[in-house]
């Protein structure tokens, strides 16, 4: 599989990840077992990128990914976790150095390293980015080696670039997908001149452009696509990127007819996502081994062609823009 470095990490991953928020919770029940069998068919299927957080499961998601790290020690992973998001209330004030060290003390045992390869401001409030304070503490966390590396995982555009105007973040994570066309604009333009990682998140909009469901499909209770939808939890545009339910089912109908013979609905959108200059990594999760492998395996399919890239543009202006453009 492809490897490209992770901004100013300095460090390769693989150009398809594995986002580890289902293995934690907010996805209904997945056993240990199951998210062992995950994390082995995604190693096997050249992925050498973890993206976890200390919340997935209250640490649920980490420990696993620990005990996958003591029992494959060679199999060179680099583990992107997150942190902030263990503050109650979530307000910028907890964001202090004495939190920073504990949360990412908890991290570090959870998975079982010395060091952290790169721990992620979870989607703070918007003031957080423009804190010095807060930087200078992640600064702090680097020369006391508890972490190699930081970066910010945001919500908005304007999140984002604040984040990249940063000298030390080394990464940016963002949702983007066929759904969310914003941050081509000036988020990716901005990091690759700044030499700044970019990770897409919620690259499928939770399941959407799979294809898979219809507007009759019944999530569980504890399925955030169930408990979310309008932003009850946290931000709406983690649910579905935001598009309204049956809308985007519609428009995931359309999308799918735009896939190359011999791909899925759901590869080719990560081929879309891996193929856009700036991209750094995509992190697709998985609830089975199958689905682990076939998003793999869109690292593999040719560029997708620029009549292709046209039709996704022409879908979002159609029917998808009014809806999410002016709000992340």
């Amino acid at each position: 599989m492809e490897q490209r470095v992770c901004g100013r990490t300095g460090r390769k991953v693989s150009v398809v990840g594995l986002g580890t928020w289902q293995l934690g919770a907010g996805w209904g029940d997945v056993t240990e077992a199951d998210a062992r069998s995950v994390l082995d068919a995604a190693v096997e299927a050249g992925v050498t990128f973890f993206d976890t957080a200390d919340v997935y499961g209250d640490g649920r998601s980490e420990q696993l990914i620990g005990r996958f790290l003591r029992d494959r020690p060679d199999a060179g992973i680099f583990v992107a976790t997150k942190m902030g998001r263990r503050a109650d209330p979530h307000a910028e004030e907890a964001y202090t150095l004495d939190n920073f060290r504990a949360w990412t003390d908890r991290s570090r045992a959870n998975l079982g390293v010395d060091v952290l390869d790169l721990v992620q401001l979870h989607c703070p409030p918007t003031p957080v980015h423009s804190s010095d304070a807060v930087f200078d503490a992640l600064d702090t966390l680097v020369a006391e080696e508890r972490i190699a590396a930081y970066g910010v995982s945001v919500e908005t555009c304007d999140e984002a670039l604040a984040a990249i105007a940063r000298p030390g973040t080394a990464s940016v994570q963002i949702i983007l997908n066929p759904f969310r066309l914003k941050p081509l604009e000036q988020v990716i333009p901005a990091a690759r001149e700044a030499g700044v990682g970019i990770i897409a998140r919620v690259p499928l909009a939770s399941g959407l452009l799979s294809g898979k469901y219809t507007r009759d499909t019944v999530f569980a209770a504890d399925d955030h696509r169930s408990f979310n939808r309008h932003g009850e939890q946290f931000d709406q545009g983690e649910t579905f990127s935001g598009v309204d339910y049956e809308k985007g089912v519609e428009a995931a109908v359309e999308f799918g007819e735009l896939a190359p013979e011999g791909a899925t609905a759901a590869q080719t959108a990560l081929r879309w996502i891996v193929q856009q200059p700036g991209v750094t990594s995509v992190i697709p999760g998985a609830r089975s081994p199958e689905q682990a492998r076939a998003n793999a395996r869109a690292a593999a399919l040719p560029p997708l062609p620029q009549t292709t890239l046209d039709a996704v543009g022409a879908l979002y202006d159609r029917r998808i823009r009014a809806q999410v453009h002016h709000r992340w």
